[in-house]
């Protein structure tokens, strides 16, 4: 590590760290307006394109946070977070020329781009997550979720302002503007120093030591910190153990990994997306008003979101994890539920009451499930599978995306959106109760000392 890369200040380093976020924050929302444009444009009615089209980077994105995930073990968390922003700005600016009537090139083009997406949800958690000191790992961790949701109402700002623009042409550079962030990641991480615990794994004590004297108090926190990284690293070395995929569900590593992988894919499976992808959509099938001229809801979504996430940061470190996982999870539940309960016992109701309990859902979920999933898939796993495990988290998580985004259109054209509302409510009250009896609390704990809780559960059971 230079002597100058030595100098960056430790806010300059949590902000670029968690800088991915924007990105595939920009990218979740930036089809929320660009859909009804293109839907115009192409003449586009069938259900299942419009499904595809809008999921093909959550597609992309299953593959891409498993391999950057594997990847980032052998590379580095840095060299593979640069790598995503590099194809994340290619293939953005391709989304931009897809050819007329295109939707198999569009579609081809955006699960490349997924790849990337899929990239930095794997690898910014567990950037950040290294980087960050016990007692604010929570807080810093949360900047992710915050950068994501800052990417989102970015995104919604940018399709209210070009909505003017003719149709062939406003959903062409409301995709291409995605370059701009993934340049913007690029040239600060750059500046950025490898996680510690990556360069101690290998070998690279001196670096880490200089990184960490960077972002620790002092030279005791330092040592501190050092010790028990090696201690793990040694742990993991005397059991002579190399690791492979099925090493993630052995006795050792089984309750952490169900854990965190459990959490990704309930996060998705609650049906967020449907909300952040289709929101106009939804408005228009509830008013019956044109979804072109709804795109002032997803800014007020984006908003919610975004005061959510710094609610969260205010929290973070003052309130258990599972407490706010459950408490979220129940208030997003019956923000989905009621809805269905209220229009079949009074079916007159106003259509935009499912809207506002929408608006509700969002609110709980910005500040508990949204933020709360990275901070636990960043810290939940032992050092000695978490590349892979973040990155089995990170796919599942967009499985769960992907199939929400692919099958809302399907579903809706079939069912009315407070039956479709309904499942998802009942999802979130299972995922309440995943929490309650499978994940362990994480809060105010080191990665060792998580890891070690691990390592109990498996010799107690």
């Amino acid at each position: 590590m230079t002597k100058d890369r030595k100098k960056i200040p430790s806010s300059f380093i949590y902000f670029f760290g968690s800088f991915g976020g924007i990105l595939f924050g920009y990218d979740i929302g930036v089809m929320t307006g660009a859909l009804p444009f293109l839907q115009k444009d192409w003449n586009l009615t069938n259900a299942s394109i419009v499904g595809w089209i809008t999921s093909a980077v959550m597609f992309g994105a299953i593959f891409g946070g498993a391999a950057a995930g594997q990847l980032s073990d052998r590379f580095g968390r840095r060299k593979m977070i640069l790598v995503s922003a590099i194809v994340f700005a290619v293939f953005s600016l391709l989304s931009m020329v897809a050819p007329t009537n295109g939707a198999l090139y569009l579609i081809i083009i955006r699960i490349l781009l997924g790849l990337a997406v899929g990239a930095a949800s794997a690898l910014v958690p567990a950037y950040m997550s290294e980087m960050a000191p016990a007692n604010a790992r929570g807080s810093l961790s949360g900047l992710n979720q915050t950068m994501i949701v800052s990417g989102m109402l970015l995104s919604y700002i940018m399709d209210y302002v070009l909505k003017g623009l003719p149709q062939a042409w406003g959903w062409r550079i409301m995709l291409g503007l995605a370059a701009v962030p993934a340049i913007i990641l690029f040239c600060g991480v750059l500046r950025l120093p490898e996680s510690p615990r990556f360069l101690i794994k290998n070998n690279d004590e001196e670096q880490a030591r200089q990184v960490l004297s960077c972002i620790r108090k002092s030279d005791q926190d330092v040592t501190n910190e050092i010790n028990e990284i090696n201690l793990a690293s040694q742990k993991e070395n005397t059991a002579a153990e190399k690791t492979t995929w099925g090493s993630l569900f052995n006795g050792k590593y089984r309750y952490l990994v169900i854990a965190g992988v459990g959490v990704a894919a309930f996060q998705q499976f609650q049906g967020a997306n449907a909300i952040f992808y289709y929101i106009p959509l939804i408005v228009q099938k509830a008013t019956g008003s044109a979804a072109s001229s709804a795109l002032m809801w997803p800014i007020v979504q984006g908003i919610i979101l975004v005061i959510g996430s710094l609610i969260y940061i205010a929290i973070a470190e003052k309130c258990k994890r599972r407490t706010l996982l459950m408490l979220g999870g129940t208030i997003m539940g019956f923000s989905f539920l009621l809805p269905s309960v209220i229009n079949s016992v009074a079916p007159h109701t106003n259509p935009i009451m499912i809207v506002i309990f929408l608006c509700i859902y969002v609110a709980f979920y910005s500040f508990t499930w949204a933020p709360l999933t990275w901070v636990l898939v960043g810290e939940i796993f032992p050092l000695a599978i978490r590349g892979r495990a973040s990155g089995l988290a990170s796919s599942l998580n967009w499985i769960g995306s992907w199939a929400v985004g692919l099958l809302f259109p399907m579903m809706t054209a079939s069912m009315s959106q407070e039956m479709v509302f309904g499942i998802f409510g009942i999802i979130c009250i299972l995922g309440v109760l995943f929490v309650r009896f499978f994940v362990p609390e994480t809060k105010g704990y080191t990665l060792e000392q998580i890891e070690a809780i691990g390592m109990n559960h498996a010799k107690n059971n």
